[in-house]
């Protein structure tokens, strides 16, 4: 009996107990009820007091309208509109400068960031970086600093002291990697916003300290550097690039018709640099000089064994079954070796890949031709002298490979827009070559090889014809006759005096031209790249 007393009052206990918290929850949502009902109430009682307001206005509004003539009404129309697009601005102005401050934030963050990257040197993996937290000093709860616009003038102000430091940073540490990140010419351009400071400060001996020595930087650069094409083409076109910028700011007239007003008011006032222009001119000409020699030895090796030796066409070694061409000094084997099997995709790569340099270093369009324009001649030279030593190369079926073959190169021309530069013209002495093993060779073609022949010399032609070997023993060979008939139909030339070499002059080189090549770009625009390390000069 007590047992069950005792369990009753238990339960009794726990019921109540129960209760009590059941009362607690209650009583809790009750008063939330009522805060929420409170808040709701007064929030009900500000809107209606807003549209009271707004109600009474309304009805002004349009008890003044109805009073109004037609012209006051145009003229309140125009009020409230004008009302309207204000407090529209307002709201637009205070977003932007919401979004400002976001921004600064989020660039005072970057700067962070990039800090730290710099420092450690390491590869950033940006799940971990954006889960880390940002400085409290360097990017929350600081002001916001707003510049003002400033209008700059286009120039770089340094120290005397700071000449050194200068050439060090645009030249000496540039390399063409970081080069081809930045604004083509770059370097030229900062030199030459340097010029226009001491133009303006009127210091003729720091302007011409200045000059020389960054003509002297770029010649001991290319010197040290002279085989690496990367650096030449990026000396060249800096050189190029300041030549061309002291001659569009000079003042003169014949270099101010594509000058926009605010270039023309950036033209140097108190100095003549004339004299240095040439000194830039002899200067880009002995670079041009060293690159064309520098193109010239990496494609060397890749000429005869890819205009001559490389055989595109399969099938065209042996004529018929069991025939092979007489007079071949390769092996089957050896023709389909790697070396020969690639080596015009091999030529072509490094055509491919100057111009390519060339183009990210913003080599000026004119001189790009020239530059192509003495290729294709070194590689014609090169093919066409080996042809005339070989006999083994002199049969109609390498004729047609050959042919094939220079096709590459006119396609690469074409495809790039060169058309107008002179290399398709070069190319015609090896066309020709190829197309006169590939012609019939009798009495009744003499006329017509001789008009085809027009960029051969006549003991080219006579060789070729004296090598031609025959396919196999069903083709004859060349008679001495026919060789005569040539030889007195050539001689009717008017060059023929002149023009009696065998061999082509592969060291022959075009005079090179720069012509002027203004530029679009505004000084007052340029921005000087952390990457350069240029904190010493004063943008103005």
């Amino acid at each position: 009996m007590e047992n069950t007393i005792d369990i009753f009052d238990k339960k009794f206990t726990y019921a109540h107990i129960e209760k009590i918290f059941v009362d607690m929850l209650l009583e809790n949502q009750l008063q939330n009820e009522k805060t929420n009902f409170s808040k709701m109430e007064s929030d009900y009682r500000g809107e209606m007091t807003l549209l009271k307001k707004d109600n009474d206005r309304q009805q002004k509004l349009i008890s003044m309208h109805l009073r109004m003539t037609p012209g006051e009404k145009h003229a309140n129309q125009i009020q409230h509109e004008v009302q309207r697009l204000t407090e529209e601005n307002l709201d637009l102005n205070e977003k932007v400068e919401t979004q400002q401050d976001q921004i600064s934030k989020l660039r005072k963050q970057l700067k962070y960031y990039a800090k730290k990257l710099k420092a450690d040197g390491s590869e950033p993996n940006l799940d971990e970086i954006l889960k880390e937290p940002v400085d409290a000093a360097s990017a929350e709860g600081m002001p916001v600093v707003k510049h003002k616009e400033v209008e700059y003038l286009g120039m770089l102000e340094y120290r005397n002291d700071d000449e050194g430091l200068l050439m060090k940073s645009l030249f000496y540490d540039l390399r063409p990697k970081i080069a081809a990140q930045l604004l083509p010419g770059l370097p030229a351009y900062i030199v030459f916003m340097c010029i226009r400071h001491t133009d303006y400060v009127n210091n003729d001996e720091k302007v011409g300290s200045l000059l020389t020595s960054t003509i002297n930087t770029i010649k001991r650069i290319f010197k040290k550097r002279c085989d690496d094409l990367e650096y030449a083409i990026l000396m060249l076109a800096n050189n190029c690039r300041l030549l061309h910028n002291l001659k569009q700011y000079s003042g003169e007239k014949q270099f101010q018709h594509l000058n926009t007003p605010r270039q023309n008011e950036q033209c140097l006032r108190n100095f003549d640099l004339a004299e240095y222009r040439q000194v830039l001119s002899d200067n880009a000409v002995w670079i041009y000089q060293g690159v064309i020699r520098v193109i010239e030895e990496k494609v060397q090796a890749a000429i005869v064994p890819g205009m001559l030796e490389h055989e595109a066409i399969k099938g065209m070694s042996v004529t018929t079954p069991g025939v092979r061409r007489q007079g071949s000094v390769q092996s089957e084997n050896e023709a389909q070796s790697p070396s020969h099997v690639d080596a015009m995709e091999i030529l072509m790569k490094q055509i491919s890949n100057f111009f390519e340099v060339c183009k990210t270093y913003a080599v000026d369009p004119e001189l790009l031709n020239q530059i192509f324009r003495q290729l294709y001649y070194y590689i014609t030279a090169c093919a066409l002298n080996n042809l005339l030593l070989r006999k083994e190369l002199c049969h109609w079926s390498k004729g047609m490979q050959i042919r094939y073959n220079i096709s590459r190169l006119e396609c690469f021309i074409r495809d790039n827009n060169l058309q107008g530069c002179g290399a398709l013209e070069n190319l015609e002495p090896i066309i020709q070559a190829s197309q006169l093993l590939q012609a019939r060779k009798t009495d009744a073609d003499v006329q017509s090889i001789c008009d085809m022949c027009t960029k051969l010399t006549v003991p080219q032609i006579v060789k070729i014809l004296h090598l031609y070997t025959p396919v196999n023993e069903y083709e004859e060979r060349v008679p001495v006759s026919f060789i005569r008939k040539i030889q007195e139909q050539l001689k009717k030339r008017k060059e023929a005096e002149a023009s009696q070499n065998l061999l082509m002059d592969t060291k022959y080189t075009y005079s090179v031209r720069f012509p002027f090549n203004p530029s679009q770009v505004q000084l007052e625009q340029i921005a000087l790249p952390s990457c350069l390390d240029l904190t010493f000069l004063k943008r103005l």
